[in-house]
């Protein structure tokens, strides 16, 4: 059985962006289209929006792991060009933004302001693709979205479903201690990370490690956790019935008295070699 057509779309950032550069250049023939989120959208507050929302909930506290994930990797994106000229890795897949690595591979992208707008509903109707990924992307498909793919769609959640379900899980996992990360693939559902449990793995992650990283090293293993999803869908032409799980409450962005606790116990959301990390996205293999 032909392995299914992918409508891949993504939220590049640090967390995902050297997995999903890598799952573009190996399945780039089975990708229908790449689905790039904007992040700074007007309908979610645009980039000064953003910011107060996220002062206003978690304090200033928030702002470095906002930078560090979000906005240099944005802005080393724009960058690329010279920096991968200068660190000579131009031809190296996991050093390449997502849409350049597209128009590598010949690959059709869209930025997506809105993932149940007409761009997006269009983009569905004329590639037709057969199964829907969702990998670190921050807005909810609608079910006429996912039905608009034959096989419906999955998403990969950094988090032990049905706990931490939200946009940050491994904040909420630090906040609770070392055995509480793990990697979830789910089927994808209009209520957010809901859906029938398809895959799961649980980590006891290094003593110290940050949100951010800890992220990062989820995110990777999810790619080994997705292409082994994938050859089952092949094989089955279907997406696993899964586990249906209790749905338990939804964990957003945390507050500042969470992140005063959690900075008590020696939680870190952040550090000097996450940012390391940042600035060296497009840089290094």
């Amino acid at each position: 059985m032909p392995r299914a057509r992918i409508a891949l779309f993504v939220l590049e950032a640090l967390p995902n962006a050297r997995a999903m550069r890598r799952f573009v250049a190996d399945y780039a023939r089975e990708i229908a289209f790449v689905g790039l989120s904007n992040a700074e959208r007007p309908a979610a507050g645009g980039l000064v929006g953003q910011v107060r929302q996220h002062l206003a909930r978690s304090g200033p506290a928030i702002l470095p792991y906002l930078a560090i994930n979000f906005g240099l990797p944005d802005l080393m994106r724009s960058l690329s060009p010279l920096t991968q000229a200068l660190a000579r890795t131009r031809d190296l897949s996991e050093t390449t933004p997502l849409a350049a690595l597209c128009a590598r591979h010949g690959v059709p992208a869209l930025s997506v302001d809105d993932v149940n707008g007409p761009e997006v509903a269009d983009a569905l109707r004329s590639h037709a693709p057969d199964l829907i990924v969702t990998y670190h992307f921050d807005q909810i498909l609608k079910p006429e979205t996912i039905a608009a793919a034959r096989l419906g769609g999955i998403n990969a959640h950094p988090g032990l479903l049905p706990r931490h379900r939200g946009p940050v899980p491994t904040i909420h996992a630090l906040a609770e201690g070392p055995d509480n990360f793990g990697m979830t693939l789910h089927r994808l559902a209009p209520r957010i990370d809901a859906g029938a449990i398809l895959a799961q793995e649980s980590f006891r992650l290094t003593p110290g490690i940050t949100a951010t990283r800890a992220s990062v090293h989820l995110h990777q293993h999810g790619l080994l956790m997705l292409q082994s999803l994938l050859d089952r869908i092949a094989q089955a032409d279907a997406i696993p019935e899964g586990r249906i799980a209790e749905t338990l409450p939804y964990c957003g962005f945390p507050d500042a008295a969470m992140l005063r606790a959690m900075r008590a116990r020696g939680g870190k959301l952040t550090d000097i070699r996450d940012l390391a990390d940042a600035l060296a996205l497009n840089t290094l293999g």
